[in-house]
């Protein structure tokens, strides 16, 4: 199996950017920021299906993303944080001596989720399952799969928005709110509100899972690192465990990567990319570059944080970074208290494009602290 670091953290040793038949890849740090600061020259607009705002370019995509950020800025996401921990806590102590790094992950991800988006509990099982078959299309290579999987999670989506009832909800919210065009605002059309809750939910779903599978697998391969952990975590410390997320997903980033298209003629790192060419971003690899952070696997919080990709760079910064660190502290901060976690086995690595493990064979000791 082809293991998406070792692949970029190779490429590297020859060349920041590469070229196969179908597209251009961007394994380094420097280059992938370059690419991602420079919408103009590296497009967005890279699929025939609406895609808010992932999917846009300039004054179409601040437009939007003038919309999304008011659901997810610090006043709205911060308060949510204690009902996160209760709800990863919760979880942790129902599964007992069965922990499962992977369920685990999944049902915090669903659940905070929920409790955000005020989903109710009914919801779950279609979520959980979703997340399973999501990944496991998307192991399979068949697009025919991968698509399916897409259509059926829309379905979920537009089924939620016409009876979501909480009006207090982000959904329903979503459901009155506006956007600017012309001038002018305009009521949010329904494609664009299921879209922008589809890019919430299915991109952080899959995502949350993994990165809290990733983090289970680091506190139970490095035990003097998950006690100075949870010790910050003692005293009250909460800055310095958003930082060590950070670095630990830096290390072993399941956040793949993105596409772009190039609108003209560019070079960079001395390669010469012709107009409407296919571009990828792998921030993987320009998260594991030596140029950039020494050796890979090195763990150093402070010293990495400005050469940090996990949440992207440029206008297309991932929105929902707080939503996502929250809810990744909050299962921290359980798997902390809730004792030592050893590794039972191997754990083996999803192909590209997923990220993270296919399974985290990690238990739980006695111990508690």
């Amino acid at each position: 199996m082809t293991d998406a670091r070792t692949l970029g953290d190779t490429s590297l040793r020859r060349c920041p950017v590469t070229h196969d038949d179908s597209s251009w890849t961007v394994w380094g740090n420097e280059e992938a920021r370059l690419v991602a600061n420079d919408p103009e020259t590296f497009s967005s607009h890279v699929s025939k299906h609406l895609n808010v705002p992932n999917g846009m370019d300039g004054d179409e995509h601040r437009r939007f993303r003038t919309v999304i950020e008011r659901y997810l800025s610090d006043d709205v996401i911060v308060p949510l944080y204690p009902s996160f921990e209760e709800l990863a806590t919760e979880i942790y102590a129902s599964m007992g001596d069965a922990f499962n790094a992977n369920d685990f992950g999944r049902l915090v991800a669903v659940r905070c989720q929920s409790q955000w988006l005020k989903w109710p509990a009914s919801h779950e099982n279609d979520l959980l399952e979703w997340i399973t078959e999501n990944q496991a299309a998307t192991r399979s290579g068949d697009r025919k799969r991968t698509k399916a999987v897409a259509e059926a999670f829309t379905d979920i989506v537009r089924r939620i928005v016409t009876t979501h009832e909480d009006d207090e909800s982000p959904t329903a919210k979503l459901r009155h709110d506006t956007v600017e065009e012309n001038g002018e605002q305009r009521p949010l059309a329904k494609e664009e509100i299921v879209s922008i809750l589809r890019n919430w939910t299915s991109g952080d779903l899959g995502s949350i899972a993994y990165s809290i599978g990733i983090v289970a697998h680091f506190l139970a391969t490095h035990h003097q690192i998950a006690a100075d952990l949870r010790r910050y975590d003692e005293q009250g410390n909460t800055d310095a465990l958003d930082r060590a997320l950070d670095e630990i997903l830096r290390i072993d980033d399941p956040f793949i990567s993105n596409r772009r298209k190039t609108t003209k003629q560019v070079t960079i790192a001395g390669q010469e990319i012709p107009a409407g060419e296919k571009v990828v971003i792998h921030w993987t690899a320009a998260n594991r570059d030596p140029r950039a952070v020494g050796y890979p696997d090195a763990y150093n919080p402070e010293g990495n944080a400005a050469h940090n990709l996990v949440y992207g760079s440029g206008p297309h910064v991932c929105p929902g970074r707080t939503l996502s660190t929250l809810e990744l502290r909050a299962a921290l901060v359980a798997l902390l208290r809730g004792g030592d976690l050893v590794l039972t086995g191997e754990a083996p690595r999803e192909e590209n494009p997923v990220g993270g493990f296919a399974s985290v064979p990690v238990r739980r000791t006695a111990t508690n602290h």
